[in-house]
């Protein structure tokens, strides 16, 4: 499995008239088997800093390395096949509104070549991994947001990931179902190996599944290290707003 190195990452996005530099210099190493989080108020950059990490976004300075491999260093053929080892799922699901839940996570087996009986097969496995084994003939105007979040999971996995990233992958649930599909990632961590980066502004989330966080302001890395010990003792301006918020969450 494969560690995670980001090395004085940059991102600056320029058009004819500004510039909006996303991130600064960015360093940190997430191992292999972590759940780590990326947390930060809404404009931190941890959005172009996760598409970073699978090379979505190419950083204007600095190296990402998966494994041994530098992601910069790779042809287009290397990289896709790099890619294939990291899956994402996100907020709003992207599942396909006209394919069935067996056939959304079929689609990207399909796609490599695989055939439809061999997809099926490995469609249902994944069904049960995420408890929706009733719902394969289901389209997801039929599903509860929970249920959709499961399949996109499903559909993440397809691929057999080394990586799984998750972008605000909790952001459009309640609590309760929030509370269930982190116990899902949990499990597929434990059970599986994937390493898990999780992108929030929850540090409900944070709390609850991750063993490690790390805290952007304004494209800046400002915090980061075992959960409990940032929790604990915070250290910066941008750590005691989040967990204040947190706070007044809970009391609302």
């Amino acid at each position: 499995m494969s560690n995670i190195i980001i090395d004085h990452v940059s991102k600056t996005f320029t058009d004819s008239e500004t510039e909006v530099h996303a991130l600064h210099d960015i360093c940190l190493k997430i191992d292999s088997g972590d759940i780590y989080g990326v947390i930060g108020m809404s404009g931190a950059g941890k959005s172009t800093l996760v598409r970073c990490l699978n090379y979505l976004e190419v950083p204007t300075e600095g190296h990402v390395y998966i494994g041994d491999k530098e992601l910069g260093a790779l042809s287009e053929s290397e990289l896709r096949n790099e890619r294939s080892k990291i899956s994402m799922i996100f907020q709003h699901f992207n599942l396909l509104m006209q394919k069935n839940v067996i056939d959304n996570i079929c689609f990207p087996l399909i796609i490599k070549g695989v055939s439809k009986k061999e997809a099926r097969k490995k469609a249902r496995e994944l069904l049960k991994t995420v408890d929706l084994t009733d719902k394969e003939k289901a389209y997801p105007a039929q599903l509860s947001g929970g249920q959709k979040q499961r399949v996109a999971i499903a559909r993440a996995l397809a691929s057999e990931p080394e990586i799984l990233l998750c972008d605000e992958a909790t952001s459009a649930l309640d609590p309760q179902t929030t509370s269930s599909i982190l116990g899902l990632l949990r499990r597929i961590n434990q059970e599986l190996g994937i390493t898990i980066v999780i992108i929030t502004h929850q540090m409900a989330v944070v709390r609850e599944i991750c063993n490690k966080v790390a805290i952007l302001e304004h494209g800046h890395l400002v915090e980061h290290g075992e959960v409990d010990e940032v929790f604990l003792n915070p250290r910066t301006r941008a750590a005691k707003t989040l967990l204040k918020y947190e706070e007044a969450e809970s009391d609302g």
